[in-house]
């Protein structure tokens, strides 16, 4: 595992749940499963990236990562999840344990009625002012489930009526929770054999622990079409978002919409382009759509999203791939005075050296920017790692990386040189 999330202990109650729903789910099909035990330990040279007084330490990690999918069925289940312990010699941080999971899963009641069960289970930061560390970092659990129908009208036309709740629950105290109620109704229509077009309203409503309550009505248009290398879908529209809270009542609106598009440059290169503006609050899974973007947990609950994002994927003839992604976010939090850009480019280039070994060169930089404040902040990585099959089940994996970090903000800055040695050890 490339990086590990941590996690307060009650992370495996969450996980064991969806662990057995999945078992569930999979009772009429085959399955394929996949345990590997992992150990690593990491170095650092500023384990707090302090500006000053650096203090060195050692991480030591062990981790049981879980694969399991089953084949196609009435009743389908994707989980891919990691539960592990962290150690710190120097006591930089309290140890404790770790975890992250992803799992869908649905089953066919009846003939086209279906009911959905997700789980995202994440590490998130809670001021995207200050760096990544434990003490700047909080789990948040996404659980939802409800029930789909979708509702053949001809051979052409279609509606799909679906209903969700939502939960998100934080691991720090002071992090807001929330429950959410959506429902949708959306007709599609087949224009041709490969394009889809048709329209979509949806409301929810989001209700926090402390008793402020958030509403958002949207109506879009959606379209998708596919060619024999172009595959584009999204849609446009208006929505309306409300906050009510100790008798203060707050609306905004605004164009809303997504675009996702995706091309086959060639056999060996594909290009995506992806964009999103939505409204909505920070309980919401955006962060998780877009694996760079993030939430301040320290701002208003209410906010608007910009997203923008592309990249490159490829395959060269000597075994060599690079992947390049170029992404740009801005998030205006409603209820503040508040606005967040950030700017960023991720590269790296993977090549096999040897039947057994592969190493890769990683390179990362992003562009923060603050309103409130006036002030910027400026981040570099760089990557370098290998892995050597030993036998067929063990790997040993073996890094070296430095960040770096510049800003308007003295105590913000720092320098970070870390090294990484590891195994794992596939279990079946």
């Amino acid at each position: 595992m490339a990086e590990q999330q941590r996690v307060g202990t009650p992370v495996a109650v969450k996980v064991i749940p969806v662990m057995l729903l999945a078992g569930a789910c999979s009772f009429p099909v085959f399955a394929q499963t996949e345990l590997t035990f992992g150990l690593d330990s990491r170095f650092t040279d500023n384990a707090r990236k302090a500006d000053t007084n650096e203090d060195s330490d050692f991480e030591t990690r062990a981790y049981l990562t879980a694969g399991y999918q089953t084949d196609p069925g009435r009743c389908n289940a994707d989980f891919l999840g990691t539960l592990g312990y962290s150690w710190w010699q120097d006591d930089s941080f309290d140890s404790e344990s770790f975890a992250e999971m992803d799992f869908q899963g649905d089953c066919e009641l009846a003939n086209q009625l279906y009911w959905e069960v997700d789980n995202n289970l994440r590490e998130v930061n809670q001021d995207t002012r200050q760096s990544d560390t434990p003490d700047n970092r909080t789990r948040k659990n996404v659980f939802s489930t409800g029930p789909r129908y979708l509702w053949r009208l001809n051979d052409t036309n279609w509606l799909n009526l679906s209903a969700r709740y939502a939960n998100t629950e934080y691991d720090e105290p002071e992090e807001t929770d929330s429950e959410r109620y959506t429902g949708s109704i959306a007709w599609n229509h087949l224009f041709s054999s490969t394009f889809t077009g048709g329209l979509s309203v949806s409301h929810s409503q989001t209700e926090f622990d402390y008793g402020a309550e958030v509403d958002v009505n949207s109506a879009q248009v959606t379209f998708e079409n596919r060619w024999a290398t172009t595959s584009l879908s999204g849609s446009v529209g208006v929505s309306e978002i409300e906050t009510d809270y100790a008798n203060t009542n707050q609306s905004s609106d605004g164009l809303v919409g997504q675009i996702n598009l995706t091309r086959q440059i060639n056999p060996s290169t594909e290009w995506y382009l992806n964009a999103s503006r939505e409204l909505t609050d920070r309980t919401s899974t955006l962060d998780l759509r877009f694996g760079e973007f993030e939430f301040n947990l320290r701002e208003s609950i209410t906010v608007e999203n910009s997203v923008l994002s592309t990249g490159i994927n490829k395959q060269f003839s000597d075994a060599s791939s690079l992947n390049l992604d170029l992404y740009a976010y801005r998030s205006d939090y409603l209820e503040s005075d508040e606005k967040e850009d950030k700017a960023g480019i991720n590269a790296r280039y993977s090549r096999q050296f040897s039947e057994l070994t592969t190493g890769y060169l990683a390179l990362g930089f992003d562009h923060l920017s603050y309103e409130r404040d006036d002030t910027q902040d400026e981040v570099a990585r760089l990557v370098i790692g290998a892995e050597h099959q030993a036998t067929r089940d063990l790997s040993l994996l073996a890094r070296v990386g430095h960040d770096t970090k510049s800003s308007d903000i003295s105590s913000r800055e720092y320098d970070e040189n870390w090294v990484l040695v590891g195994l794992e050890y596939r279990l079946r």
